[in-house]
């Protein structure tokens, strides 16, 4: 089956055609069949390929279509690598892609139908884009996949084009990710230059015999790119800023598709951060900040969707911190865990600004747990499991993390510990806020509120019974021997991988002290929220430090200070000075020299021809001169 796998990326890309080349001709219905079937089918394909790798004896797939780039010595096929990280993340975009397709279906009924279409071809499309970076077998492949997903981001955050904060927001997320991409694009030719190759065994193989300067150099500018990807430090703010495009959009990029971009690049090259102890200290470091700046902020948003953003960001902070200390199966458990109830969470936001007629601010919402029933006990289901309370499933995945940062630096542990506690208080901040207390919205939103249709909730059932039971698939051994059965299947992967700081070579005790410290505090955090929030939800404005937080910590204002402007001022001066008096001075000037040479050289031509003879016979003198001082 596995030789087959071309066809799960091609399935996305047909549903692109079709809906994109028919767009103006085809029904909702059939649009929304179209692009929901074609996930299916992958979906389908990626469960029988996933069955197939956990096969006992599985050895890692090349599928080769055909040889991408042929230049001297460098051969670039254009092939998909099928191993049990390949086929787990295939079995992440297809499945929780399909949920989202399938959710979009009645989300986004009002469009009309051109637009309908061309929602569904831009999202298939980001889904097909995906499917090719976690398929590649080199880092071209990777990097095409990582452009396309980067393209569609721009396409649908700006999809309601005509509002220009939302176009603004589109470029803002395409601009950031090209700046990253360049380290990334930096990083393939320095492979190249010094590997002869991009395909990973390659690369893999020959890393060892670098030098360790060349190796930092390569993994640091791959980093780069995961930042404007993965939206860490100081490549951030485009995230938030994406929640201009529809909900289910903002489900799919923080969940399946984009974001995970830069946890799996890395986790792919771990042979590569093994050989750079420097680059790693600085993953774990960027992590470890984002993970406190981006729930900071979460603290004092009221906009329930850049709650769930800047959550995004924070989460994805857990997962650098765990690549950077070597734990890379407990990162990518996080992104498994994470792409359910973060999905689950987005799509009851959907949910909710769907039955509050576009309504986003928390501060005019509230009451509205007996209103929204499936979508409050999902959006409550899905804050647990954010908030790492056990046993669901971000837990598991965060304990993970936490207690192998531990192992590598007690540091680590009580930043991200101290993470956890905000993140624990701004969701159920954002719970409380939204379902509990009194409605504090107008009559017209009242009169209009209710429970999303079934195409909507389903979604949010099936995600919710996941955000449950994920956690289970990676049971620490300290609870129960030979259970994580998560960490057993990508063994294969990342065998020979430095794991010296992992949670195993912890004393029993000391793993069950730190899973209880990091819950006893998210609960009380919990618990301290819902009381504040519970009946007196905040309806003013934050002020003194809780403004800093409420507006960003102002980072978007510093890089508008620092970057955009000192960039528009030299385009201003390039534009209005260089380019007019030096670029079109010298052009103009060329202009007007031959011009004027012209009406010089036109008196020559005087019609007279006893001026003719005149100037012939002082040549013909000229010419005898001269040749007589050359014979000389």
């Amino acid at each position: 089956m596995s030789n087959y796998v071309y066809l799960v990326p091609l399935f996305p890309l047909i549903g692109f055609l079709i809906n994109g080349l028919l767009r103006k001709w085809i029904s909702k219905s059939l649009a929304g069949i179209v692009g929901s079937g074609a996930i299916l089918a992958s979906f389908i394909l990626s469960v029988l390929i996933f069955l197939q790798v956990r096969e006992e004896g599985f050895q890692p797939v090349t599928v080769t279509l055909f040889q991408f780039i042929h230049a001297g010595k460098l051969s670039i096929p254009f092939a998909f690598l099928v191993d049990p990280l390949s086929s787990l993340f295939l079995l992440i975009i297809t499945g929780v892609g399909l949920l989202i397709h399938t959710y979009s279906t009645a989300y986004m009924h009002e469009e009309d139908e051109p637009d309908y279409a061309k929602y569904f071809c831009y999202l298939n499309l980001f889904v097909f884009s995906m499917l090719l970076l976690v398929l590649g077998n080199n880092f071209v492949i990777l990097f095409i996949g990582w452009e396309g997903v980067g393209l569609c981001s721009y396409l649908l955050i700006g999809f309601w084009f005509k509002n220009l904060d939302y176009s603004s927001a589109a470029k803002k997320a395409f601009i950031m990710n090209r700046i990253g991409d360049l380290g990334f694009l930096i990083a393939i030719f320095a492979m190249i230059n010094a590997f002869g190759s991009v395909t990973f065994d390659n690369v893999f193989k020959q890393a060892p015999l670098a030098s360790t300067g060349l190796i930092t150099t390569i993994t640091l500018l791959l980093f780069v790119g995961a930042t404007g990807k993965s939206a860490q430090i100081p490549l951030y703010t485009w995230l938030p800023d994406a929640m201009a495009g529809p909900t289910p959009v903002s489900a799919l990029i923080h969940a399946a598709t984009m974001v995970t971009a830069g946890v799996y690049m890395i986790a792919r090259s771990h042979i590569l951060y093994n050989l750079a102890p420097a680059s790693q200290t600085v993953v774990a470091m960027t992590g470890t900040a984002t993970i406190i700046l981006a729930a900071t902020i979460a603290v004092k948003q009221n906009d329930i969707k850049k709650v769930l953003a800047y959550s995004t960001v924070s989460q994805l902070g857990y997962m650098f911190l765990g690549l950077g200390v070597g734990a890379y199966s407990e990162a990518v458990f996080h992104v498994l865990t994470h792409a359910f109830f973060k999905a689950l969470l987005f799509l009851c936001a959907g949910s909710v600004i769907h039955a509050m007629s576009g309504e986003q601010d928390m501060r005019k919402m509230g009451g509205l747990k007996k209103i929204l029933p499936i979508t409050h006990i999902t959006f409550l289901i899905g804050c647990i499991a954010l908030s790492g309370l056990p046993p669901f499933s971000g837990f598991f995945s965060k304990d993970a993390i936490l207690t192998a940062a531990y192992a590598a630096n007690p540091v680590y542990y009580i930043v991200g510990v101290a993470g956890a506690m905000l993140t624990a208080f701004y969701t159920f901040r954002l719970y409380a806020t939204t379902f509990l207390g009194k409605f504090r919205g107008t009559e017209d939103q009242k009169h209009h509120l209710h429970e999303s249709p079934p195409a909507m909730t389903f979604s949010l059932i099936v995600l919710a019974i996941f955000a449950m039971i994920a956690g289970f698939f990676g049971i620490p051994e300290v609870i129960a021997k030979n259970s994580d059965r998560f960490s057993n299947f990508l063994e294969p992967v990342f065998a020979g991988s430095d794991h010296g700081v992992h949670a195993e070579h912890l004393q029993n005790s000391t793993e069950w002290m730190l899973m209880i410290i990091s819950t006893v505090l998210s609960l009380a955090m919990v618990l301290y929220a819902l009381t504040k929030y519970r009946k007196n939800p905040e309806l003013k404005n934050a002020t003194g430090i809780g403004k800093w937080f409420a507006d960003k910590l102002y980072i978007d204002e510093l890089y508008d200070k620092l970057i955009v402007k000192p960039l528009n001022a030299l385009a201003g001066f390039f534009n209005n000075v260089f380019e007019k008096s030096v670029i079109d001075g010298l052009v103009n000037g060329t202009g007007r020299l031959v011009q004027y040479g012209s009406r010089q050289l036109r008196y020559l031509q005087s019609g007279q021809v006893g001026g003719y003879v005149l100037l012939m016979v002082v040549s013909i003198v000229l010419l005898f001169v001269v040749q007589l001082f050359l014979r000389k």
